[in-house]
C-alpha cells in the first residue's frame, strides 16, 4: 500500500477518534469504557499474531516495559481523556495532543539527559499563547462559574486533557525500550493494551464503578471503531509508515489530526469557535509544525531507544 494511503488513513481514522469517544459517554462509565475498548483491541492484536503463527509468550525483560507502557499509554492517558470529554468538546482534546510535539522532548530530557532544541522551547512557548488563545473565553466563563459557586467543570476537562497528553509523551518514551527488546510491533502493542486494560479494570473494581453492559446501537458502533479502527488499523498503518519514511515525517498526523477533529466538532457537536478561537488553533497547530521542522537534535545516549524519541505522538 503506498505511503500517503496510510498517512491518510491513519488521519482519518485518528482525527475522528476524539469525536468517537462522544459516543461511549453517560451510559458506561468512562474507565470502563476504556477497559470494553482496548479488551477488544488487544485480543484483536493477540489473535492476529496467532494466525501468523507467533507466539504469544514474552520474556520478562520485554514484558516489564510493555507493562509501563500500557500504563501511561493504555491506561492514564484514556482515562483521562475520556473523563476530559464529558467537560471539554471533543476538537479542543485533540488540539491539546499536538502539544505531545513538546511533552516528549521534555520526557526524554528527564528520562534521559536527550539535549532540546532551541527551536523547540520557542515553538513551545508559542503553543502555549496558542492554547491559552484557544480556551480563554472558557476558562474565563468556568471562573465566573466557581466564583458563583459552581464547580467549574470545564476545568477540570482542561487538566484532565493535558494530563492526557503528557501520560502518552511518557508512553512514547517507553516505546523505544520495548522496542529495543522485541521487533515484534503488533504482538508487544498487544500485550501493552493488556497490561492496560487489566489495570484500568482494577481501577473500575476498586472505585465501585459497574461494568454495565452497552445496548445503545451508537455505542457498539463507537466502540467497534475505536477498538478495530483507532487501535489496530491505525497503529499498524502508523508503524508501518515509520519504517518507510521515518518518524520525522510519519509524526506530520498529530498535525492534521486534529484539524480533522475540529472539522467533525462543528458538524457533529455544534462546536462554534470564535474568532479568537480560530487564532489560537492556528497558533497552536503552528507551532507544532514549526518544531517538527527542526534538526534533530543529537542524544546523549547513543541507543535504539532515543532514535524512538523521534515518534511522539500516539492518539486516541
Amino acid at each position: 500500500m503506498p505511503s500517503y494511503v496510510l498517512f491518510t488513513i491513519a488521519s482519518l481514522i485518528w482525527g475522528s477518534t476524539f469525536w468517537a469517544i462522544t459516543l461511549q459517554l453517560g451510559e458506561v462509565p468512562p474507565a470502563v469504557s476504556v477497559v470494553y475498548r482496548f479488551a477488544l483491541a488487544s485480543g484483536t492484536l493477540f489473535a492476529w499474531c496467532l494466525l501468523r503463527g507467533d507466539k504469544l509468550r514474552l520474556p520478562w525483560r520485554v514484558q516489564r516495559w510493555t507493562l509501563l507502557q500500557g500504563f501511561f499509554t493504555f491506561g492514564l492517558s484514556y482515562v483521562c481523556t475520556y473523563n476530559a470529554e464529558q467537560f471539554v468538546v471533543s476538537a479542543l482534546v485533540a488540539v491539546l495532543f499536538a502539544l505531545m510535539v513538546f511533552w516528549t522532548p521534555i520526557c526524554a530530557r528527564i528520562a534521559f539527559g536527550t539535549p532540546i532544541a532551541h527551536r523547540t522551547w520557542g515553538a513551545g512557548v508559542a503553543a502555549i499563547a496558542g492554547v491559552s488563545l484557544l480556551f480563554w473565553h472558557s476558562i474565563d466563563s468556568a471562573l465566573r462559574d466557581i466564583s458563583q459557586g459552581g464547580q467549574g467543570h470545564f476545568i477540570l476537562g482542561l487538566v484532565l486533557g493535558i494530563g492526557a497528553s503528557i501520560a502518552s509523551s511518557a508512553g512514547s518514551i517507553v516505546v523505544g525500550k520495548v522496542r529495543e527488546q522485541s521487533n515484534n510491533l503488533i504482538l508487544t502493542t498487544g500485550w501493552s493494551m493488556f497490561w492496560g486494560t487489566c489495570m484500568v479494570a482494577i481501577w473500575c473494581l476498586a472505585t465501585g464503578q459497574a461494568f454495565v453492559i452497552p445496548r445503545a446501537p451508537s455505542y457498539v458502533l463507537g466502540l467497534l471503531h475505536l477498538s478495530l479502527f483507532g487501535s489496530v488499523v491505525a497503529f499498524i498503518c502508523y508503524f508501518t509508515l515509520i519504517n518507510r519514511i521515518g518518524s520525522n515525517k510519519a509524526v506530520y498526523i498529530g498535525v492534521i489530526t486534529p484539524v480533522i477533529s475540529v472539522l467533525l466538532s462543528i458538524k457533529l457537536e455544534h462546536y462554534r469557535p470564535g474568532p479568537v478561537e480560530w487564532l489560537g488553533m492556528a497558533v497552536c497547530l503552528g507551532s507544532v509544525a514549526w518544531a517538527l521542522r527542526a534538526p534533530a537534535a543529537k542524544p546523549v545516549l547513543h541507543s535504539e531507544t532515543e532514535v524512538q524519541l523521534n515518534n511522539p505522538i500516539e492518539t486516541p
